[in-house]
């Protein structure tokens, strides 16, 4: 008689996408995930806050930690989105170092590969972006990335063909702890609320706006009142000159409606309720090199 197989440990953990900026970290994480949690923009440094995402399988729990891209700061929010990083980094299991398929490994990669030799969790490294070349430059691209550091192994994916995101979940997993679940069956992230709304927000006023604006936007969410089947929500949005605000409230005020029914829709996905949103655009002067008000927008 043949012994039974051994059930498998149940493991649980946290992961992150590493990389430079654009590198398709948030979009990765949404493929895994299946929802949108991570805001994805194609202008760099869009992600700002560490949202956590909660993949439950049967056997294992896999916790997604999403990070802004590393780079060289310019600023003082630019040092403290770093710190955040490197601390993120020093927390998790395993970390998926992300490099997209269609660009040549840069001194960016090479820069953040050697900060992630220094740790212990177990690194991957993961080209993103494989529905952009054809099999040849992958197959290049695979080598020079197998090339750059230690890795535990290197996984091709695509987030937006939906290609082998499966694999990399089960790759992932299998680097995990064994441990006991963390959180509860329901739990798809640990993030405020607030928090995500004012993510959308900003997403819907970043897209369409001119490149000077991408760092100089931030978003609070003043008050969130549920009524019902209707949630009302008051946010200001944050710039710098007054001239930037010009840029985002538009001509008679008609790329801000734009950005309050954009986000508006994502808000209604996201909450499950009719949303009421009431959008006011305010100059913080030079906020980003002001400790007192990169405190008070929550940085």
């Amino acid at each position: 008689m043949s012994a039974a197989p051994t059930p498998r440990a149940y493991r649980a953990g946290f992961a992150c996408f590493v990389g430079r900026p654009n590198a398709g970290k948030s979009t990765l994480t949404n493929a895994i995930v299946g929802q949108k949690i991570a805001i994805t923009s194609n202008k760099p440094q869009t992600t700002r806050h560490i949202i956590r995402a909660v993949l439950h399988r049967p056997d294992s729990q896999l916790v997604l930690v999403d990070t802004p891209g590393l780079h060289r700061p310019r600023t003082l929010l630019g040092e403290r989105l770093n710190d955040l990083v490197r601390q993120t980094w020093s927390e998790v299991d395993v970390i998926g170092l992300c490099i997209p398929a269609d660009e040549p490994i840069g001194r960016g990669d090479r820069f953040i590969t050697g900060e992630l030799a220094e740790l212990k969790a177990t690194v991957l490294a993961v080209v993103t972006k494989t529905d952009l070349v054809d099999k040849k430059r992958l197959a290049e691209q695979l080598l020079a990335v197998s090339e750059l550091g230690e890795f535990a192994e290197v996984v091709p994916v695509s987030a937006v063909a939906g290609h082998q995101v499966d694999t990399l979940v089960e790759v992932m997993t299998r680097y995990l702890p064994e441990s006991p679940q963390l959180y509860p069956d329901d739990m798809l992230t640990d993030d405020p609320e607030q928090v995500l709304v004012a993510e959308l927000v900003r997403e819907a006023a970043l897209e369409g706006v001119r490149d000077e604006l991408p760092h100089s936007i931030a978003v609070v969410v003043e008050e969130m009142i549920p009524e019902g089947q209707l949630t009302k929500i008051y946010a200001d949005l944050y710039v710098e000159r007054p001239s930037q605000k010009a840029i985002v409230i538009g001509h008679r005020g008609s790329r801000l409606k734009a950005v309050g029914t954009a986000a508006r829709r994502q808000i209604e996905e996201l909450l499950g309720t009719r949303v009421y949103l009431d959008l006011h655009v305010r100059v913080a002067k030079d906020w980003q090199r002001d400790p007192k008000q990169l405190r008070k927008l929550g940085f």
